[in-house]
């Protein structure tokens, strides 16, 4: 440490380039967490103005929805129109914003066991984060995703998946999936799939709403299962004033699992205001920043 403060007060002795841009840079390279929203969430699903939001939030990216599934054969994506898409990727880079996933929330609604046309639409989510320069995809398993209620479905599941992951594989993408079983059986599930490029996409909820561990789940999973992580609990008060989530303590579980990435805040709405977007969203990016971003950071 000493040894590179001296090398840095050299430099800016013989450069005149002011120390705190050096520190600036050195903290930005090394930055181990960053924080972002989901543009259904913030009630902007794939649109332009999601990214000026997230900048009036104080978010540094957004996760883009890949729009609704319903009866289509794929998502109702307007990413794939090449001007729209420079649009997008361009306004983010104007507002110095990054997207750090693609979400297919379309599948909340639907069953990726059992839907035909499953793989090829997280197929086409693939191509569009090629397109995007995104490296993860969120994909939930849907009404029938819950293992624990449908374990006649998990043979299915897991033989999509690892179809799934192939093309993954091949695009040099990761696919986060958010399941309703416990670190374990996730665990066991992403063992049988088989494939680097398909992990978890862990969510604080599932774990707190099902009386688990937060922390033991995380260190159970581990840093090289975890893709990203949704990192709200349910609704009803922000993050800061909620007794189950410690989040102290998470990035301490977080450090010592050398885990890092994207924080990806997703709901924690209080329940004075939920539809006071920039209010909640706010309030809890600051406090996620304030520790995951903090002066030691």
């Amino acid at each position: 440490m000493k040894g590179r403060l001296i090398l840095i007060l050299g430099i800016t002795l013989l450069t005149g380039f002011p120390l705190k841009h050096l520190y600036a840079q050195n903290n930005s390279a090394k930055q181990r967490y960053k924080v972002a929203v989901v543009d259904l969430m913030i009630l902007k699903r794939q649109k332009l103005g999601a990214f000026q939001l997230t900048k009036d939030i104080g978010a540094d990216g957004v996760e883009v929805d890949m729009g609704g599934l319903g009866d289509r054969e794929t998502f109702d994506n307007k990413l794939t129109i090449d001007s729209v898409r420079k649009q997008f990727l361009g306004k983010a880079k104007e507002l110095n914003l990054q997207i750090p996933s693609m979400g297919m929330t379309g599948f909340f609604a639907q069953s990726f066991a059992e839907r035909p046309t499953a793989v090829k639409a997280v197929e086409d989510c693939i191509n569009t984060m090629k397109q995007m320069n995104v490296k993860v995809g969120f994909l939930p398993m849907g009404i029938k995703g819950d293992l624990v209620k449908y374990p006649n479905l998990r043979p299915a599941i897991v033989s999509r998946l690892k179809e799934v992951g192939k093309i993954a594989e091949k695009a040099g993408v990761v696919i986060g999936i958010e399941t309703a079983l416990d670190a374990k059986g996730e665990l066991k599930l992403l063992k049988d799939i088989g494939s680097p490029a398909v992990k978890s996409y862990f969510n604080f909820e599932n774990a707190i709403q099902n009386g688990r561990d937060l922390n033991k789940e995380l260190q159970i999973l581990g840093k090289n299962y975890i893709a990203q992580i949704h990192c709200t609990n349910s609704d009803g008060q922000w993050l800061q004033n909620d007794p189950k989530v410690n989040l102290e303590q998470v990035k301490e579980t977080l450090d010592k699992m050398g885990w890092s990435g994207w924080l990806v805040i997703e709901r924690s709405r209080d329940a004075k205001d939920p539809r006071n977007v920039k209010w909640n969203f706010s309030a809890n990016t600051t406090y996620v920043k304030s520790v995951f971003q903090g002066p030691n950071e």
